[in-house]
């Protein structure tokens, strides 16, 4: 496993929430930008996404990283090949994002269920994914939590409260609708830009509030 330099490597995750199309686009976003992207999915992931994709990845990191590796280059043939995309396990303790020394500085939750919240924000640490966020969270560096849970218990915005005061930043799966979206494909899209626009990476996914907007009032009026 090949290590690119820190500023184009990236860790991805995705949990057992709602929202397995927000982390595929987000992977297939990532990839075009030409990031390495350590990917780690808990086995509650692919359930999901075997529900809302009809995707079914396997338990095996290898197999799972050539499923997705196709499913990607299917849809979207003119992405292939660009960035690099690495699916750990949930006991690769010698994998990059496990240390401190090696693991990229930004990472991304997404989507994020509760349960995960909770074990992050108390540092548990019992697999991959949750070290390695607290790595991220320890070395100063850039956590997103994007979370799919409605209504948020006070257990649940605590948790978020803490992991805001610790540095990282909560994202909550809420499109929003001034772009006009047309379809469910434009509301994913809304969301992954906004995660897009944190990590600082360039995209063109949905118009920017002000644009358009001026012309539309006229209209109505």
């Amino acid at each position: 496993m090949g290590y690119r330099k820190a500023d184009k490597a990236i860790s991805l995750a995705w949990t057992g929430a709602s929202g397995a199309p927000y982390g595929l686009k987000l992977l297939s976003c990532l990839l075009a930008a030409d990031y390495q992207v350590f990917l780690m999915i808990s086995s509650a992931a692919r359930v999901v996404l075997a529900t809302e994709h009809g995707l079914q990845l396997s338990a095996n990191s290898d197999k799972a990283q050539a499923q997705l590796m196709a499913h990607l280059s299917e849809d979207m043939p003119s992405q292939q090949g660009l960035g690099e995309l690495v699916v750990l396990g949930k006991d690769e303790w010698f994998s990059p994002p496990a240390s401190g020394s090696a693991a990229p500085k930004q990472m991304v939750v997404c989507p994020c269920s509760t349960g995960t919240l909770a074990a992050i924000a108390t540092g548990m640490s019992n697999n991959l994914l949750e070290r390695a966020a607290d790595v991220v969270i320890k070395e100063r560096g850039q956590l997103i939590l994007v979370p799919r849970e409605t209504p948020f218990s006070a257990i649940h915005l605590e948790h978020m409260l803490s992991l805001t005061r610790n540095g990282a930043t909560i994202m909550p799966a809420a499109p929003g609708f001034y772009h006009n979206p047309k379809s469910v494909e434009d509301l994913v899209d809304f969301m992954v830009s906004r995660i897009l626009d944190h990590l600082g990476i360039a995209h063109s996914l949905t118009s920017r509030w002000g644009y358009g907007q001026s012309q539309a009032h006229d209209i109505e009026n």
